[in-house]
């Protein structure tokens, strides 16, 4: 038996999230199936995360120990052959025994994509948000450096009975301008469950003028999720890669 590592692409459009879910459409889920046929046996997949239905992923990486006698390139070929169009696998290679995707993992980046732009850009509608306003570049910065640095997150997630920790480190929040789209780039420690997607809805609604810097302020120190802002469509958000030691 051996430890394997995989990096994945994935258009979430289609699926109910990474995790496997009885009777529903997921990443893992699919991932597995074919695993399974490859070793003729049940092969779990483990990911670095759990990506949420209709987010999409350029850089996952998940890790599944079993034994075959294909190589690592036999391996990718093989799922690569019978995995769905909108799964792909990069690249397959041994990993030590210890290895565990997310256990292992110290960070992540997430890019969250909008558009604003007088003409909507027809072959890239499945991965970005339209946006009816343009939003102040400058007051979502400010706001973007108080959601820096470590804090107690409990508030932008979406999971109101969270019992573990909430305290998460984003060490990075970018916010650019690309012609008529605005990405929204963050890397942390790691995130919540839909956190992005709140923080990328507060920051627009800062940009709108609806929400006041102290009012983001005080959404971090609240544990009120209503204090914070609406969770942004999954459709813009995409996991662009995890980082290990």
């Amino acid at each position: 038996m051996k430890n394997y590592r995989m990096l994945i692409e994935y258009d979430g459009t289609r699926y109910y999230g990474w995790q496997r879910q009885p009777g529903q459409n997921t990443i893992q889920g699919k991932l597995e199936a074919v695993l399974s046929l490859l070793c003729g046996t049940e092969t779990e997949v483990i990911g670095a995360g759990r990506t949420d239905g209709g987010v999409h992923a350029r850089g996952m990486v998940a890790n599944a120990v079993f034994e075959t006698a294909l190589s690592p390139e036999e391996i990718r070929s093989y799922l690569n052959r019978y995995l769905p169009d909108d799964i792909a696998v990069l690249e397959v290679r041994e990993a030590s025994p210890r290895f565990h995707a997310r256990y292992n993992a110290i960070g992540k980046t997430y890019c969250y994509t909008c558009y604003d732009g007088a003409v909507k850009p027809v072959f890239d509608r499945k991965y970005y948000t339209r946006l009816e306003e343009t939003p102040d570049l400058e007051r979502m910065r400010e706001a973007a450096e108080l959601l820096r640095g470590e804090h107690d997150f409990r508030n932008f997630c979406v999971n109101p009975r969270m019992k573990k920790s909430t305290v998460r480190k984003v060490d990075r929040i970018d916010i650019i301008r690309e012609g008529g789209y605005l990405r929204f780039v963050f890397h942390g420690t790691g995130f919540l469950q839909n956190m992005v997607r709140i923080m990328v809805g507060t920051l627009l609604e800062v940009g709108y003028g609806r929400v006041s810097l102290e009012q983001v302020s005080r959404a971090l120190e609240s544990k009120e999720r209503q204090k914070a802002g609406p969770t942004a469509p999954a459709q813009g958000l995409c996991l662009m890669s995890v980082d290990y030691d």
